[in-house]
């Protein structure tokens, strides 16, 4: 539907044209007419006044309320489907009214044509012809303007392939099809059906091919040369093939239509020339100065929060709470028996702070090496639950001897908010964890179950580590390359993820 902004916008525009047209109406009544009527200083001709001013003023007025009706009061009511009965029944009226009015003020304003018959109901029925094909025209062209505005944008959004594809440039097609109808009406409401028949051939065909054309190129062609590596010589001579291509579909179909007249092939001649001349290298410079500098925008943004997701990731990491834990089992372990348990436990938590401080800065690790680090945290973890015979804590991870690259740290968050918020020390509680690849797709699960933590638990508040960041993360370095599911139900947390490595 149209915004209140649009209508006030179609309204004021359409008054412009309408005093414009009044002005040259004036205009010509005052230096000159078809009639060859005209004012002098002393004396104002009422017969240019009876026969050519107040006809002239009657027939533009006619189109101009005919527009603002059909824009903004029958057409809306039939795309909001309110009122469609009565609605048709005006906009016929509307029409028939119109073609009668205008053909009898034509017969005033262009009365100078009736000696041209040899009698006047020849001459009558020659202006109705006249006036029933330009205000039918006219009025087809005001409803199919008005019907596009108010469902255009719906319209085009149930195109699969726009849609699927390149919904971003829907508003961009709405906006050149209502420009190219807008110029439609100004040329019907200027040109004679009489006498340029061709140019409004010329402007029914010409411009929605090239607006296609120009599309194809800029949100197709081009892009798909680019990127490989082709130049403007290949994009420049495979439009010429296209516009051959295009030239020869229109000829056959257009052929039945000619009658021997001039209008279609002048018309295909044109369109050839404005695709080849025009929207070919018109396409090239939008998408050059406006698609590549996007480009180059987009890749500064996606390594500007590559690097903040990565800071902030970092920051996450330094986990008071679970290097608290994670000492104070070392500590009482090495109370209870002798030092190798303890051993061990430190053992891996300095594996794991070497890989945060060192590893963790490259773009791409070894998925072998980020699996250790999974594998040392989980072992980690095991030491501070071992204790308690209700917390069990099942794994499968592969072990990985393949040559697969992943971005450091990228699954750690799910395995840290598993045990952050589904083990209790107090409850039941469980931790399933599964890992492995097929090819370069990677399937990772986790499921922990959920416990309510007690009022001074310091974690009750927080939210799962990194969850948020991940999801960032995976967005900016693996977008279209993976599925993340998350399910939370009254009693277990479920992770599923899908990941096409390199």
């Amino acid at each position: 539907m149209k915004t209140k902004s649009i209508n006030q916008l179609e309204f004021w525009i359409s008054t412009s044209i309408y005093i414009l047209a009044l002005i040259g109406i004036c205009s010509q009544t005052t230096y000159g007419s078809p009639n060859s009527y005209h004012f002098t200083e002393n004396q104002l001709d009422y017969s240019v006044l009876q026969n050519y001013f107040l006809p002239e003023i009657f027939k533009i007025s006619i189109l101009y309320i005919s527009f603002l009706l059909f824009n903004f009061v029958f057409m809306p009511q039939l795309a909001r489907r309110r009122d469609v009965t009565l609605s048709v029944i005006f906009t016929i009226s509307t029409t028939a009214f119109s073609i009668i009015a205008w053909m009898v003020a034509n017969t005033y304003s262009e009365a100078y044509r009736l000696v041209q018959y040899d009698d006047l109901d020849h001459a009558y029925d020659v202006f109705f012809g006249e006036a029933f094909t330009y205000i039918f025209f006219l009025h087809l062209l005001f409803n199919l303007y008005a019907f596009f505005n108010e469902t255009g944008l719906e319209l085009l959004n149930k195109i699969p392939f726009i849609t699927n594809d390149y919904k971003n440039i829907i508003p961009e097609i709405f906006t050149a099809i209502r420009i190219w109808l807008i110029t439609l009406m100004l040329f019907g409401a200027i040109l004679s059906v009489r006498f340029d028949f061709d140019v409004l051939i010329v402007w029914l065909i010409a411009p929605p091919v090239n607006i296609l054309l120009t599309f194809y190129s800029v949100y197709f062609n081009i892009p798909k040369l680019r990127k490989n590596f082709k130049g403007f010589g290949r994009y420049f001579w495979g439009n010429v093939g296209i516009t051959i291509a295009i030239s020869l579909s229109l000829l056959l179909f257009l052929a039945p239509f000619m009658h021997g007249g001039n209008a279609i092939p002048i018309t295909l001649i044109l369109t050839s020339i404005t695709l080849i001349c025009i929207s070919t290298p018109l396409a090239w410079y939008i998408y050059k100065h406006k698609f590549e500098k996007l480009s180059e925008i987009q890749m500064l943004k996606t390594e500007l929060g590559k690097s903040d997701a990565n800071l902030n990731f970092l920051k996450s990491q330094i986990n008071p709470h679970f290097l608290f834990n994670a000492l104070n089992t070392l500590f009482g372990t090495a109370l209870q028996e002798n030092a190798e348990r303890t051993g061990e436990g430190i053992q891996k938590l300095g594996d794991m702070m070497r890989f945060m401080l060192h590893e963790n800065t490259l773009d791409k690790i070894s998925l072998t090496r980020e699996v250790e680090y999974l594998n040392n945290y989980i072992d980690l973890q095991k030491l501070r639950t071992s204790r308690s015979a209700e917390i069990k804590i099942d794994t499968h991870i592969e072990e990985q001897l393949n040559n697969l690259q992943i971005t450091p740290m990228l699954l750690i968050p799910f395995i840290e908010n598993a045990f952050k918020h589904g083990i209790s020390l107090q409850q039941p509680s469980y931790i399933k964890i599964t890992l492995q690849t097929k090819e370069k797709t990677l399937y990772f699960d986790i499921s922990n179950s959920i416990y309510i933590k007690a009022d001074n638990d310091p974690e009750k508040l927080k939210s799962g580590i990194g969850l948020e960041n991940v999801k960032q993360r995976l967005a900016l370095l693996y977008f279209g390359r993976h599925e993340l599911i998350i399910r939370e139900s009254a009693n277990e947390f479920f992770v599923h993820l899908t990941l096409e490595l390199d």
